[in-house]
Order: C-alpha cells, then sequence, then structure tokens
C-alpha cells in the first residue's frame, strides 16, 4: 500500500512539471547577443544554441516586445 501511495505522489509530481513550462501560445520574446558586433536584437523564437557568436543575454523571457526592447538598453553585454 505504501508503494502505491509513493507512486502516485511521485506521478503527480512529475505532471505538475509539466503544467510550470510556459504556454505555447503566449508570445515570448529574448534577447540575444552577437558577439561579433555587439549588438543586442530582440527575437520572438527559442534562441538556438548551437549558432556561432549568437548568445542568449538574458535568461529571462519577456511578454512583449517593448517590454524585451528596453531591458536590452539596461543590460551590460548589450551596452559594450
Amino acid at each position: 500500500m505504501k508503494g502505491s501511495l509513493l507512486c502516485v505522489v511521485v506521478l503527480l509530481t512529475l505532471t505538475r512539471l509539466g503544467f510550470a513550462q510556459i504556454d505555447k501560445t503566449t508570445p515570448a520574446f529574448y534577447i540575444v547577443l552577437n558577439s561579433l558586433n555587439g549588438n543586442c536584437t530582440v527575437v520572438d523564437e527559442v534562441p538556438r544554441t548551437d549558432t556561432p557568436n549568437v548568445t542568449v543575454a538574458s535568461d529571462t523571457v519577456y511578454r512583449s516586445r517593448a517590454e524585451a526592447e528596453v531591458a536590452a538598453k539596461t543590460l551590460t553585454p548589450c551596452n559594450r
């Protein structure tokens, strides 16, 4: 009985973690840094990690493009 209860608790915990992710229909904007020229841009797709010379400037996910553009002006890597 204890094993069954433990199994149910673990399964419920794992399924709740999936609900914590961002909804696919909600707009999401990211700030990426081009390390060649030092420019930051706002993109609406998840940045790819295998692209050379392009890194994520901030781990924050922004809900609007305007919010991301204001944040890009305040980030240290973007203002070098």
